[in-house]
């Protein structure tokens, strides 16, 4: 009897596995893939039978395919949400890697219509995947084009509908409609897109109140001015806490609520409007980015090539290369290579070897392509420069003097929300087109919140030819710690 019981009980253990593993084949997969460097989401939806739908894939597309070959899926459409300005988009790569259908918007006009071949996308049209029905919505004002995406389960009726919102609604926050006039100079933009997005807002609070809202961004994006850490909420949740809903009975509020205090886009947003909607070279595979002799690098410097050094400042501080560019390789490392130097330029990398698929990625999903090779070891270049780091006490008593100039790098909103009796505020990204303000007779204090900023304008500082340059590295951390007086 024990035997038999056995018998039975590995008889039913075996049939629950079989039944787990049906269940598990029949699940829909609903994945978000996060990139932190730029704070970007794009997602992953596949059907019972496999076939899946990528929508506002990064440029380093072998996330996806290894997602696909991982998971069993066969990737059947591409698309994204709108064109985007704050990094380059895979949609083209990716189609083309894995044979997709690229899906992309037909709304918005003339001026915004995808210059390369795809099947157009309309306003209520149906993206039917199995038992997934994705319905299309033009939601404009972020751009005119831009749509949302209303995912549903028809065998499971009773889900909430999921809304892929992309730049239209962020978690606390919704969509800037100013981009296209601040970083693609069309002037008077900001305020037909500032009106689009109100309309677009009053149609989409119609929708059921448990549809969830799946954004585009988070925290740390330029897409916005109050972004959420939190990945994703509900319309209830938004229509109750969010500060632009709590104004749709008054279009003009609205409006002047949603344009003031918009952070200064980086420069390379103004290239990646157009490169997203026209014909490009494709970068179907992360290039591998040599590693250079130090007589290569030294003929590379002799003509003019960027040098960008990637070490952490403290490392920097004891020896650089006279002329190179200080950007730290962490997190924000693409959105200040972005800011600071132009994508046409070519450009050396002083980075460990074990970084630079980091780095190069990043790099990728801006457009920066343009990387010539990369340097490990600065110690055996001849002329190395050292930094001049000051501490709060010696700020104290510089400020004494009249004989000194102070800057303060970071943005204007940080600036106006409390800084240094007597400090400029200069910001990082306008610093080199108004090095004119700054004197070379006297010393000059730089600071910013943490002192990475400080170090990257003390090398451009440096590379034009100033020599009497003190970074306040502490910085106004420091400074708040220290209990030392600020302006409010």
């Amino acid at each position: 009897m024990p035997f038999q019981l056995k018998k039975l009980n590995l008889y039913f253990f075996g049939l629950l596995i079989l039944l787990t593993s049906v269940v598990k084949a029949q699940e829909v997969i609903f994945e978000r893939i996060f990139d932190e460097t730029l704070a970007q989401a794009s997602y992953i939806i596949a059907n019972r039978e496999k076939e899946a739908i990528v929508i506002d894939p990064k440029r380093d597309i072998d996330t996806y395919i290894n997602y696909a070959n991982q998971n069993g899926l066969k990737i059947k459409y591409v698309t994204e949400t709108h064109i985007h300005a704050d990094y380059l988009s895979g949609a083209q790569e990716l189609a083309h890697a894995v044979k997709a259908d690229l899906l992309l918007s037909a709304e918005g006009g003339k001026d915004w219509e995808y210059q390369f071949p795809h099947y157009p996308l309309k306003h209520q049209q149906i993206i039917s995947l199995g038992d997934i029905q994705i319905e299309v919505m033009h939601t404009p004002g972020h751009t005119p084009e831009s749509l949302t995406f209303l995912v549903k389960d028809n065998k499971q009726k009773l889900l909430p509908i999921r809304a892929i919102t992309g730049d239209f609604i962020f978690v606390g926050d919704v969509g800037r409609p100013d981009l296209l006039e601040k970083a693609a100079g069309q002037i008077g933009s900001q305020y037909e897109g500032a009106y689009q997005l109100f309309e677009s807002l009053k149609r989409f609070i119609k929708l059921p109140k448990e549809t969830e809202i799946w954004p585009g961004h988070g925290a740390g994006s330029f897409c916005g001015k109050s972004l959420s850490t939190i990945p994703q909420s509900t319309l209830e949740q938004e229509m109750a806490t969010n500060p632009a809903f709590q104004l749709l009975e008054n279009k003009e509020a609205f409006t002047k609520y949603i344009l003031d205090g918009q952070p200064e886009p980086p420069q390379y947003f103004a290239f990646m409007k157009q490169w997203n909607k026209q014909m490009r070279p494709l970068k179907i595979m992360k290039p591998n980015i040599p590693l250079l002799t130090n007589e290569e690098l030294k003929k590379a410097i002799q003509h003019n090539v960027i040098i960008i050094d990637t070490r952490k400042k403290e490392e920097v501080a004891k020896g650089f290369i006279p002329g190179s560019l200080h950007i730290e390789g962490g997190k924000s490392f693409a959105t200040f290579v972005g800011s600071l130097v132009n994508l046409q330029e070519q450009i050396i990398l002083i980075a460990e070897a074990q970084q630079m698929d980091d780095l190069t990625r990043k790099l990728m999903r801006i457009g920066m392509d343009n990387l010539y090779g990369y340097v490990q070891d600065v110690q055996q270049f001849e002329g190395l420069k050292t930094s001049q780091i000051i501490q709060a006490d010696e700020v104290q008593q510089y400020l004494k003097y009249t004989n000194v100039q102070t800057i303060d790098v970071r943005t204007e909103t940080e600036y106006a929300d409390g800084h240094i009796k007597g400090f400029e505020n200069i910001p990082l990204n306008t610093l080199e087109k108004n090095s004119g303000k700054i004197r070379k007779d006297i010393p000059v204090i730089i600071h910013c919140q943490s002192g990475a900023r400080s170090a990257m304008a003390y090398s451009i500082l440096e590379k034009l030819g100033y020599t009497n340059i003190l970074n306040y590295s502490g910085s106004i951390n420091d400074w708040k710690s220290k209990n030392l007086p600020l302006v409010q």
